[in-house]
């Protein structure tokens, strides 16, 4: 997909269930979040995502003991409405999108959503 608009680069760390969604979806969009999961939260820098994906994940049942880091595109102009959230270091920083809002940011995902990275339970 062509776009005149800016993207920005951000990071997902998903579990196997999660990835499952992503695939079926053609890798195009981020599948629809559980009750217990009010925000959705893409992050900045890949080192977090590594860091999410390669010491929660693969150490939760609920992820499959398995973590993928995803790296996708979104237009700028859908996360001016969003500000950026620290939570830890400067390299903690992510965005809070609320789960009724995923499918908008679904329909600014330019491109596919990649896999850049996997790790298992060791």
């Amino acid at each position: 997909m062509h776009t005149n608009q800016e993207t920005v680069t951000l990071f997902r760390p998903v579990g196997q269930k999660e990835m499952n969604l992503i695939r079926q979806s053609g890798y195009q969009a981020f599948p629809k979040r559980l009750p217990i999961q009010p925000i959705f939260y893409p992050v900045l820098q890949k080192a977090y995502a590594v860091q999410i994906a390669q010491d929660w994940n693969t150490k939760d049942a609920a992820s499959g003991y398995v973590g993928y880091v995803t790296r996708f595109q979104v237009n700028q102009s859908f996360l001016n409405h969003y500000s950026v959230q620290t939570v830890g270091s400067s390299k903690h920083q992510e965005y809070w999108i609320l789960a009724e809002k995923l499918p908008q940011l679904n329909q600014n995902i330019v491109g596919l959503i990649e896999i850049i990275a996997e790790f298992q339970k060791q």
